[in-house]
């Protein structure tokens, strides 16, 4: 028979195991092209995320000092031990379009599909499951619907290849070119085993999108992120929208890092930090935006409407002096470290 005492300190004990259980180990993650201005090679950058605390990495092939189309496997063998040594992880790769037809694809590294191969070799050296990719941007808006009908064309092709790697694509809400719906329906048509979402949470804002809707539907979605604080308010041209250090903006971020959190407990908090010196200019009220965005339901522009209601300006900054771009650079991104543990601590 179990007596009182033992009973207790069996509960006791347990205890720890199911507050850990309740609360995961959350860790913060960089996507490296927002300090890349540093120019460091990929042990320095490992190196100053062991020093700020920084557990997660997110490289791309000029942080990694390698080349797509034929990356040193070897070496970025030794960097993902050099990582691993350090306590960093590296759970996503990032590469850029692979929608041949879109202005920012870059054919000089080969085909779509060659440099999903290339970036697949990555991802496996490094032990990443994710590669953030991307459809172009908001130049591609026009004729979003043939960049759309040739980026179909180029994962079904790489279907097999994609499944064969144990790595799934993370397609990224990026600068303007696909709405969230526009998003998961894409997801939905190829399959969403070999395509997720890396969830940036500022992009919806240049794409007249409410980041709390993004995040409702791309969420369930999300294999990595690219996260950040903005700014919103209205001006007599429309809105204006200004990336900003975490804790300085208006979109309530922290509510969508904890329902980001409840939806994705095992994904890295991973920041893309880019922080604005001037507001980029909505022009909400021009008519002819709208016939780029024929599939947008009204109530989808009534929510960004009222974040940008419950906007104020920001005062404009004076720029730092005596900084590099690389150090300025690594002080916003250590603003943002600091105040979002000080948050998740709290969860």
């Amino acid at each position: 028979m179990v007596s009182r005492r033992d009973w207790l300190f069996a509960a006791a004990a347990a205890l720890p195991i199911a507050a850990s259980a309740q609360r995961p180990t959350r860790k913060i993650g960089v996507e490296l092209g927002c300090i890349g201005a540093n120019k460091w090679t990929a042990y320095q950058f490992l190196d100053y995320f062991h020093k700020t605390g920084i557990e997660a990495a997110q490289f791309n092939a000029g942080t990694l000092g390698t080349k797509l189309s034929s990356p040193d496997e070897s070496e970025l063998k030794k960097i993902r031990a050099y990582g691993q040594d350090l306590g960093i992880q590296f759970a996503a790769f990032s590469a850029g379009s692979i929608c041949p037809s879109s202005k920012g694809f870059n054919a000089k590294q080969g085909t779509a599909e060659e440099q999903i191969a290339g970036g697949l070799k990555i991802c496996r050296a490094l032990g990443a499951t994710a590669m953030r990719v991307v459809l172009g941007s908001a130049t591609e808006r026009p004729g979003i619907a043939e960049h759309r009908e040739n980026l179909i064309r180029v994962l079904k092709n790489a279907r097999t290849q994609i499944l064969d790697s144990g790595v799934k694509l993370a397609i990224e809400n990026h600068n303007g070119d696909q709405q969230a719906r526009e998003i998961k329906a894409l997801i939905e048509h190829v399959g969403h085993d070999i395509l997720g979402v890396c969830l940036d949470s500022g992009n919806p804002l240049i794409v007249y999108e409410d980041p709390h809707l993004t995040l409702e539907l791309l969420g369930p979605y999300a294999v990595t992120s690219h996260i950040r604080d903005t700014a919103v308010w209205r001006v007599p041209e429309g809105v204006a929208v200004q990336w900003v250090n975490m804790g300085q903006g208006n979109v309530d971020i922290d509510g969508w890092l904890k329902k980001f959190l409840a939806m994705r407990p095992g994904l890295a908090v991973t920041f893309e930090n880019l922080p604005m010196a001037a507001p980029k200019i909505m022009p909400v009220f021009d008519q002819q935006v709208y016939q780029y965005l024929p599939g947008m339901p009204a109530a989808d522009l009534a929510r960004y409407l009222a974040i940008a209601e419950r906007g104020k300006p920001l005062a404009a900054a004076p720029p730092p002096q005596g900084k590099t771009r690389g150090q300025q650079q690594c002080d916003d991104l250590e603003v943002c470290v600091r105040y979002t543990k000080k948050l998740l601590a709290t969860i």
